[in-house]
């Protein structure tokens, strides 16, 4: 009986039939995990390839894009902090802008808008507390660069994402950039008070290259000077 169990048990092997498979045999799922493996590096081709188009597509319509505030920026985004004087005081700020579909179709002191901008950014309290906001504007006149060029956008308090958006307060700011600087105010223009009793009024301010290590040591300082509240 023993010899007749070997020898079914030698014949299953070669045929290359798995008792634990269910009578397929071994080949098919070695099969399918070979196609996987072989489909992989086409799939990385393909997203490789969609996502140089589409950054392609952006400099394109944007060239101004790569060499925003005198500088080499191929990853579409630029960071600037300040401090943002207002009539109430000064708050330190900290915004990233990078190229947008979305923008105005007016002109602007005579010149024609060139592309959107969008991005985020932070607004440093009197009390500490960090505020953050939503960028929204138009840059108009730019080509090769921001050099000279005038831009406009609005910070928006963002209050909330999640269920659903909700923003606050808003102001905003018109300037030239010149170098590496963007001098911007708010031009007499109408702007809403943000939480905290926050509000933005003849607001000015001269945007230069910043990370948020300089916002946070701002916001540190702007905590503990007596003007604090």
């Amino acid at each position: 009986m023993d010899l007749e169990v070997a020898e079914f048990e030698l014949r299953r092997r070669e045929i290359g039939v798995s008792s634990s498979s269910g009578g397929m045999p071994n080949t098919v799922p070695t099969d399918g995990r070979q196609r996987q493996r072989a489909r992989r590096p086409r799939d990385v081709a393909l997203l490789t390839l969609i996502l140089a188009s589409i950054y392609a597509a952006i400099v394109l319509l944007n060239p101004w894009a790569i060499h925003m505030g005198a500088r080499w920026t191929p990853l579409l985004i630029w960071t600037g902090s300040v401090m943002l004087v207002t009539a109430c005081g000064s708050n330190p700020l900290i915004v990233t802008l990078t190229p947008s579909p979305h923008s105005s179709r007016l002109r602007l002191d005579g010149l024609r808008p060139t592309g959107g901008l969008s991005g985020w950014g932070w607004l440093c309290t009197p009390q500490g507390k960090t505020v953050r906001l939503r960028v929204s504007g138009t840059i108009y006149g730019a080509w090769r660069s921001t050099d000279g060029a005038l831009m406009e956008f609005r910070l928006i308090e963002r209050i909330r994402n999640f269920p659903a958006i909700q923003d606050g307060g808003y102001v905003d700011l018109f300037g030239y950039w010149r170098g590496p600087e963007l001098a911007m105010d708010d031009r007499g223009e109408w702007s809403a008070p943000f939480r905290f009793g926050l509000i933005l009024r003849h607001a000015s301010l001269t945007l230069r290259s910043g990370d948020k290590s300089d916002f946070d040591a701002a916001c540190a300082a702007t905590s503990r000077s007596p003007s604090g509240f």
